[in-house]
């Protein structure tokens, strides 16, 4: 067996001076929240044959992992069983636990508020569970999304409350998750992991421990530069589809075809990555993102215009959207009020489950308030819940409808906004009298007896081939 042995050069008067920390195949590990970041942290660690200790609240969560059930598709269910028979995961809800691991992981979600603020709540509270729990020799790192200083300032009080010192008596470190949901290339044990700890050894203790599941590791000098890292990947993102996003407005008023522009410019073997326009952008990193480095930066005096401009640009989009069905239907003679309109893909990519901060979700709240009676269909989410009391005074449950040709008749326009493979646009083209497509999906539909509107694309060029 392997040991990884990790020595401090602190104060031999500190707990974690005086012993060597010996981290193996053996180490037990407690990994808070269990979602799309946690579970396959989790799955992975146990894989490696780390025996791991899942803690969630949602009993639901908790049943379903010692029942070997997967809720996530980036875990199957082959997966979870084989670490349940080996003994290798649990899950619980009781933080008493603890006790008995080594390292512990943080994997709670990190929204914002309705003023686009921070919200830090599950942050503090697993934060504040750890440390009634808290002993000498323990490593915690934080996975969350946040901004730079979230560790130093808001964990690490917390943890030192009852008198054990970060650095000194216990370890701990940020290492950003880097999930890409539905990305089967990419994963928790192939993409390389950045870890910034509070001391050079909570660094290397924290690394040593995520190189068991075999991902290349890259140290850096501080927590607040692993914050940062992350910070700078998702908000690189947001602002190239900001861009692409603001020439494909560009392009509709020009007569141009963005698909077709972004197709020949990806051509060029350097110096461009494409990036696509679409109905906004979704999910836990890039439309959060960027309002916690600019809510941190004023703090400093500073104001992020740059990058709160193309957020603002991406949050215009569903309006685009919604502009565009309206417009199609006023062309037929028909007002966006009393209209039936069926949207096609709440999820907020392709092929994926997750709708946390889909576009659809304002999407249908614009067209709601617009006084259209709209339905959904999306194999992956079977219900889909819009309205947070600024658009609509009351929370709206819809439940995904089947996608029939009935269905598609009895709609005045088909809005697409999350394109999923497993449904024929052709064949929702064929049967639908009008189609706002938003992510291009109906770019390969060459003859269809609809009338196609492209997002990015004159009316003339809807039914270009991709």
């Amino acid at each position: 067996m392997e040991l990884v042995c990790i020595m401090t050069d602190l104060d031999n008067s500190s707990t974690c001076s005086q012993q060597a920390h010996l981290l193996t195949d053996d180490t037990r590990l407690a990994v808070i929240g269990l979602g799309y970041v946690g579970l396959p942290l989790a799955v992975a660690m146990a894989q490696a044959g780390v025996q791991v200790t899942g803690i969630d609240l949602d009993e639901r969560k908790v049943a379903a992992i010692n029942c070997g059930h997967s809720y996530i598709p980036d875990v199957s269910n082959a997966e979870l069983a084989q670490v349940q028979a080996t003994g290798g995961l649990r899950a619980t809800k009781d933080y008493s636990v603890l006790t008995d691991v080594e390292a512990i992981f943080i994997c709670v979600p990190t929204p914002f508020d309705e003023m686009r603020a921070p919200d830090l709540q599950y942050v503090v509270a697993a934060s504040e569970s750890i440390a009634r729990y808290l002993k000498a020799g323990h490593l915690v790192v934080l996975q969350s999304t946040t901004y730079p200083g979230t560790t130093e300032e808001v964990v690490q009080p917390i943890l030192e409350r009852n008198g054990l010192k970060a650095g000194v008596d216990f370890n701990l470190a940020f290492s950003p998750e880097r999930i890409d949901p539905g990305n089967r290339q990419w994963t928790v044990d192939s993409t390389p992991k950045v870890v910034g700890g509070l001391t050079p050894d909570c660094t290397r203790r924290a690394s040593a421990l995520l190189e068991v599941i075999g991902v290349p590791v890259h140290p850096v000098s501080s927590s607040r530069v692993a914050e940062m890292t992350k910070l700078l990947e998702n908000i690189f993102r947001s602002v190239n589809i900001a861009l692409v996003n603001e020439l494909a407005l560009l392009s509709e008023r020009m007569g141009i075809n963005i698909w077709e522009v972004i197709r020949a410019a990806s051509s060029k073997p350097f110096g461009f990555m494409p990036f696509y326009p679409g109905s906004g952008v979704g999910g836990h990193c890039i439309p959060v993102d960027p309002y916690y480095l600019s809510w941190k930066a004023r703090a400093y005096d500073f104001y992020t215009k740059f990058i709160e401009l193309a957020a603002e640009v991406n949050q215009a989009m569903p309006y685009h959207v919604a502009d565009l069905v309206g417009q199609g239907l006023s062309q037929r003679g028909l007002p966006l009020q009393g209209a039936r309109v069926l949207v096609l893909g709440v999820a907020f990519k392709s092929d994926i489950d997750d709708a946390r901060n889909s576009p659809a979700e304002r999407v249908i709240e614009l067209m709601l308030s617009r006084g259209a009676e709209v339905s959904y269909h999306d194999p992956y989410v079977p219900t889909f819940t819009v309205g947070n009391g600024v658009f609509r005074p009351e929370r709206l449950t819809l439940t995904s409808i089947p996608l029939t040709e009935a269905a598609l008749a009895d709609s005045d326009c088909v809005v697409i906004v999350t394109g999923h493979s497993s449904l024929d646009y052709g064949w929702v083209a064929r049967n639908a009298s009008l189609v706002v497509d938003s992510c291009n999906a109906t770019g390969a539909v060459c003859e269809s007896r609809s009338a196609i509107i492209r997002l990015g694309a004159p009316v003339s060029n809807a039914s270009e081939s991709r």
